[in-house]
């Protein structure tokens, strides 16, 4: 019988963990998530059907939404990404589908990003280095596509600080960029 072990994406036992003076850079490994997208004319179908399900309203463009467990954010056109904790949901893209029906299209996507999580004074400062986007003004809750270390990434504000998710598969190239800048930063 396999004994199978799941691993983080950076492919160690446990999340790292990076400490900086002004900074802490977190992998964070145990969040799951869906996308979900509006099938033809049924963007109003699924904003309903998300409520029910997941009880926020889903966000507009660059926003997201944030409940008791659950949070969504706006991630393209009539598309969003659901994420909530990954303990007792590793079922979500099943629940997420059944409910939304032929409506909307949803894709299991925990295994295909990664998560960095910055905090501290100078997480503004690392982010400037590192991207385009605007992260000394972007809002509690603002969610930008952009490019780090030549990766498509979102960059969320959390409240205190920011997610940065990123394509799994490069995680390690990710990860090492974050920790450039902070070397350079701190």
């Amino acid at each position: 019988m396999l004994k199978l072990k799941s691993i983080t994406p950076l492919g160690a036992d446990e999340a790292r963990v990076d400490r900086f003076t002004g900074l802490t850079i977190t992998e964070v490994t145990e969040r799951a998530l869906v996308s979900l997208s509006a099938r033809n004319d049924q963007a109003d179908a699924i904003r309903d059907k998300a409520r029910g399900l997941l009880g926020i309203d889903l966000p507009d463009i660059g926003d997201s939404a944030m409940g008791n467990t659950h949070s969504a954010f706006w991630i393209g056109p009539e598309s969003w990404m659901i994420d909530m904790p990954y303990s007792g949901n590793e079922y979500l893209a099943r629940r997420v589908k059944h409910a939304m029906g032929d409506s909307a299209s949803v894709v299991e996507q925990t295994d295909g990003w990664c998560r960095f999580d910055l905090e501290g004074a100078t997480m503004t400062s690392v982010l400037e280095r590192l991207c385009n986007a605007d992260s000394a003004n972007l809002a509690e809750g603002g969610v930008t596509r952009t490019q780090i270390h030549h990766l498509g990434c979102f960059l969320w504000r959390q409240k205190d600080g920011f997610a940065v998710i990123g394509p799994r598969s490069s995680a390690a190239s990710l990860h090492h960029a974050l920790l450039q800048a902070a070397q350079s930063v701190c």
